[in-house]
């Protein structure tokens, strides 16, 4: 999710627990995640990344799932060696979770809450940006119980739908004229489920 030009650079070497994540005010509009109960500084999205949520907001809107379940920016709390926090490039909710977040002063996803439906990352230049979202944040949505985990690379030109089955991800690559094979997408009506995924 992370820019190509400065990816993450680490705010302070304390760790702070959830509750201290959710109390940090520096006072500007930064956006930071919480890593392993580090706290990191995250750049600004590159122009790639933010037309590819915002087609991925358009596409799923037009297939018949309400805006209030389509989220751009929601934090998401995972689990991980410590307190993490992440920012997902887009996140579908579930009608559940958009009742739990109802009212709430912040849009973030508590440990207590149910899990998003859905969580994408779109993949950054960089080996650090590549594990992150290859590997950190995949064993962390999974063990947070999100349903589908899509891996966006536009470097690679493919995209990997991770579909939770009894608690372990399945993983399965698709580049070129393949269709995009997901569960959310099963469950949609299928004249436009079929549409095109990647015209980003």
């Amino acid at each position: 999710m992370t820019n190509a030009v400065s990816i993450r650079d680490e705010v302070t070497s304390e760790i702070m627990s959830l509750e201290d994540f959710l109390n940090y005010d520096d006072g500007t509009d930064a956006r930071y995640e919480l890593e392993d109960g580090r706290l990191l500084f995250m750049s600004s999205e590159s122009d790639l990344n933010r037309r590819i949520a915002s087609f991925l907001s358009a596409y799923f809107l037009q297939l018949g799932i309400p805006f209030y379940r389509l989220r751009i920016g929601i934090e998401v709390a995972v689990s991980g060696r410590r307190t993490s926090v992440r920012l997902p490039d887009f996140t579908v909710i579930t009608e559940e979770l958009a009742q739990a977040l109802e009212g709430a002063s912040r849009s973030i996803v508590m440990p207590d809450m149910p899990p998003p439906q859905l969580a994408v990352e779109v993949v950054s230049p960089g080996q650090e940006n590549a594990d992150r979202d290859y590997r950190y944040k995949q064993s962390q949505y999974e063990a947070r119980g999100i349903a589908e985990y899509w891996i966006v690379d536009p470097i690679q030109k493919q995209i990997t739908v991770l579909t939770l089955v009894d608690g372990l991800y399945e993983e399965a690559v698709f580049a070129g004229d393949d269709a995009i094979a997901s569960v959310l997408l099963s469950e949609l009506p299928q004249e436009r489920a079929n549409s095109e995924v990647r015209e980003f």
